[in-house]
C-alpha cells in the first residue's frame, strides 16, 4: 500500500574508513562523488521516478568513482582478478535482481536491475550473468578496466602479509570494507535498496560475500530498505538486512533502534563490524557503523546534500540517534 511521501535517498560508500590514512585530496575527492551521486539520484525521484531508479543512477556514480571499491575501483582477488557483485530489490513489490562474481560488467547494479526486470530469476553469477548481460544490453568492458594501481597494490601488502601469517588490524579493516550502495523512498512511498561492491581484497575460491545477496546485505519491503556495508560473513549469518527490516515492520521497532541493535550490537557481538544505511517509509534515516567512519550521505525534502565520513562528525540528520545506539567503536 503505497502513500503520496516527501522523497528521500540516503547513501553510502563502505564502512571501515581509517580517519589517519586519509589525505585531504581523498577526502575531497570522495566527498564531491558523494554530493554528485546524492544530486542524480534525487534528480530521478524529484522527476516522478522510483525508488529502483534513483538507487541505480545514485549507485552508478559510485561504481564509476575509482575512490570506492564497486565498479571501477574494486579491489583484487588473491589470482589478480577483479570480482564484482551487486544486487538491488523493490520493497513495492519484493521484486529483486543479483549479480556475483562478475568480470566485465561495468556497472553491476545495471545488471542486477536486470536481472530483477528482464529475466525469471532473481541471482546470476560468473559467466552466465555475462551472458546474460550481452542479450540485455548492458555496457561491458575489459577486465583491466577496473583496474587502479591502489587497489593492486593493497593486494601485494595482503599476498606478503599472508606468506608471512602476520595480520593487522588495519589491513584486515582494509581487507573486509569498502561497498557502496543506496536506499530510498519515492512520491509514492515506494521504498527500494542496492548495493555493489568489488568484495575483499585477497578473496580466494569464488568468494561471495552479503551484498549481492537478498536479505543479507541488501533488502526492502513496503516499510524499511537497508543496505549493508562490513564484514559479509557476519551479515549473511545473521541476515542483517533483512533482519532489520522484519524489526521494524513485523514487531515495530524504530528504525533507528532496530538498525543499531543488528549492526552495532548482534554483529558485533559475533565478532564482525561494519555499518549500514536503513530508510523507513517514514522518511526515517538510520546510518550505524562501529568503525572510525563510513562514507555516507543523505538529500531530503529541501534538495541539499548532506555528506560526512567520520564517526565524530555530524552527517546532518537533524534528529540524532540516541546516545545507547550512536556510532561507536567497540
Amino acid at each position: 500500500m503505497s502513500h503520496a511521501a516527501a522523497p528521500v535517498l540516503v547513501i553510502h560508500g563502505g564502512a571501515g574508513v581509517i580517519k589517519r590514512e586519509m589525505s585531504p585530496a581523498r577526502e575531497k575527492a570522495v566527498r564531491a562523488a558523494l554530493t554528485q551521486a546524492l544530486q542524480k539520484g534525487y534528480a530521478q525521484l524529484k522527476s516522478g521516478k522510483t525508488a529502483v531508479d534513483a538507487v541505480a543512477a545514485a549507485i552508478t556514480v559510485l561504481e564509476d568513482d575509482p575512490n570506492f571499491n564497486a565498479g571501477k575501483g574494486s579491489v583484487f582477488t588473491h589470482d589478480g582478478r577483479n570480482e564484482l557483485d551487486a544486487a538491488i530489490m523493490d520493497g513495492a513489490t519484493l521484486g529483486a535482481g543479483s549479480v556475483a562474481g562478475v568480470h566485465r560488467v561495468k556497472n553491476p547494479i545495471l545488471l542486477a536491475r536486470a536481472v530483477m526486470e528482464k529475466s525469471d530469476h532473481v541471482m546470476l553469477v560468473g559467466d552466465g550473468a555475462e551472458e546474460f548481460a550481452k542479450t540485455v544490453g548492458v555496457d561491458m568492458v575489459e577486465p583491466s578496466y577496473f583496474r587502479t594501481e591502489e587497489r593492486w597494490q593493497q593486494l601485494q601488502k595482503a599476498l606478503k602479509e599472508d606468506t608471512e601469517k602476520v595480520k593487522h588490524s588495519d589491513v584486515e579493516t582494509a581487507k573486509h570494507f569498502g561497498t557502496v550502495g543506496a536506499v530510498a523512498l519515492d512520491a509514492e512511498g515506494h521504498l527500494a535498496a542496492g548495493t555493489s561492491t568489488g568484495g575483499m581484497t585477497d578473496k580466494r575460491w569464488g568468494r561471495v560475500g552479503d551484498s549481492p545477496i537478498i536479505g543479507a546485505g541488501t533488502y526492502a519491503n513496503s516499510g524499511c530498505a537497508v543496505s549493508g556495508t562490513g564484514w559479509g560473513e557476519y551479515y549473511l549469518r545473521t541476515v542483517a538486512a533483512h533482519e532489520i527490516c522484519m524489526r521494524v515492520t513485523q514487531m515495530r521497532v524504530p528504525l533507528r533502534r532496530a538498525a543499531a541493535e543488528v549492526i552495532n550490537q548482534e554483529i558485533p557481538s559475533m565478532g564482525g563490524n561494519g555499518g549500514a544505511i536503513a530508510l523507513d517509509g517514514n522518511g526515517t534515516i538510520a546510518m550505524p557503523f562501529n568503525t572510525d567512519g563510513m562514507y555516507r550521505g543523505w538529500i531530503g525534502a529541501d534538495g541539499v546534500p548532506h555528506v560526512a565520513i567520520y564517526g565524530d562528525e555530524d552527517d546532518g540528520t537533524s534528529d540524532p540517534l540516541p546516545s545507547d545506539t550512536s556510532s561507536s567503536q567497540f
